[in-house]
């Protein structure tokens, strides 16, 4: 089989490239071996909320001037806030609803109730431009009875370190109450499957708005939503004090992106391959010639360029052994530290060096490969080197950003 690209991995970056690609006239496949980490989102995407320093980013668009060579930001140079207000609007275009700009990060609320810097919230939530705004809120926490991936005394805790003043609260539906038989039931998808019934919404409303009118903000677990984002937008008109808070994963705003992403790319005309596996690769005179993968057994898929979109360690896009870390599809320059001592830090929540590991790009974002660009080859998102994702919180911003610099040089 052939197509004019082929993008290996079917998360953010590789859908937001195939979209691009798409759009402008080439016909793309993409390869997806299983869940995208979107499937993991707390509902937002960063951009840049922290300098490698440490300092944290107010106004991003400012702050990419101060980052180091070598960070995949470097490479778009003034083309940064351009490509950053092209990926919101291929976001918006995809039925992606976010608010947010690339002038000012805002907070949002985590799982764990902390609030966030971020560049873009889905719409499903509400941001705030300081802490200040909590403080001396009365605030009722509510959750489903048994529902474990929505601990309320963390929020409760969070919140109140703000000023807030908390009350939990337990909210009973017999449909959702009958997902407990089975413990592995109760999960954020399996309530958005029975909540995502218009009689069963409406009953839904009608209890939390005994809440609403006592309380100033009434913080309620996003768990509904999985196909569009109607009910959150109902919710919002009905009740506006209360705020969606995404759970701990699996998220259902995340799989909905996910979700819209994929469905524009293959509206589009792309070819979205699921659960197959890239096993052998094939390169002569600098070109990536063809791949082999799992499911299409010794029938090659060619195309006139690549992408590698296979992201960091999470998804095997980079491996490590005692010595090294490679990237294990086309044995491509990786930068890392050669003392394994290095690698990361005990301290488990200070920075871990090992998330900035990655393959090395030229200035077009073509891999290298001893040394050499491969002339047909582009490498996009987490795979890449430079970059800490979640000690600098921008791993969302340089896999969107990226991905369409990477689909522009091969127009």
């Amino acid at each position: 089989m052939r197509f004019d690209t082929i993008i290996i991995g079917g998360g953010l970056s590789g859908l937001a490239c195939g979209i691009r690609l798409q759009r402008g006239g080439a016909r793309c496949a993409i390869l997806s071996t299983g869940q995208s980490a979107l499937h993991f989102s707390s509902g937002s995407f960063d951009l840049l909320n922290h300098l490698p320093d440490g300092r944290a980013v107010e106004h991003p668009a400012q702050a990419v001037g101060e980052l180091p060579e070598g960070h995949p930001y470097t490479l778009l140079g003034t083309e940064f806030a351009r490509y950053a207000r092209e990926a919101r609007e291929l976001l918006v275009q995809c039925g992606v609803a976010v608010r947010g700009d690339l002038d000012k990060n805002r907070l949002h609320l985590t799982p764990m109730g902390t609030l966030k810097s971020s560049w873009l919230t889905l719409s499903d939530f509400r941001t705030f431009d300081s802490p200040e705004e909590l403080r001396g809120k009365q605030v009722r926490i509510v959750n489903f009875s048994g529902f474990l991936d929505f601990n309320t005394a963390f929020v409760a805790e969070a919140l109140e370190s703000y000023g807030a003043e908390c009350r939990l609260e337990s909210l009973s539906l017999p449909e959702v109450d009958r997902l407990r038989v089975n413990p592995t039931e109760m999960r954020a998808v399996n309530i958005a499957r029975v909540l995502d019934r218009p009689d069963l919404f409406d009953r839904f409303v009608a209890a939390l708005g005994a809440y609403a009118a006592e309380a100033d903000l009434v913080v309620v677990p996003a768990v509904f939503g999985l196909d569009s984002t109607r009910y959150a937008e109902r919710l919002a008109r009905e009740l506006p004090s209360v705020a969606l808070v995404p759970t701990m994963p699996p998220s259902v705003a995340g799989i909905r992106t996910q979700q819209q992403l994929r469905r524009t790319f293959e509206q589009l005309g792309g070819v979205f391959m699921a659960g197959d596996t890239v096993v052998r690769t094939q390169i002569v005179n600098n070109r990536v010639e063809r791949i082999h993968t799992a499911n299409h057994a010794e029938v090659p898929l060619q195309a006139a360029n690549f992408v590698l979109a296979s992201g960091s360690f999470f998804s095997r896009g980079l491996v490590a052994d005692m010595t090294r870390v490679r990237e294990p599809l086309f044995e491509l320059d990786v930068r890392h530290d050669a003392e394994r001592a290095a690698w990361y830090d005990p301290r488990f929540f200070h920075r871990q060096n090992y998330l900035a590991y990655g393959v090395a790009v030229d200035e077009r974002f073509r891999a290298l490969k001893e040394g050499r660009a491969l002339e047909n080859l582009y490498a996009v998102g987490s795979v890449l080197s430079g970059f800490n994702p979640i000690h600098e919180g921008c791993g969302a911003g340089v896999a969107l950003l990226t991905a369409l610099r990477a689909a522009d040089q091969m127009k």
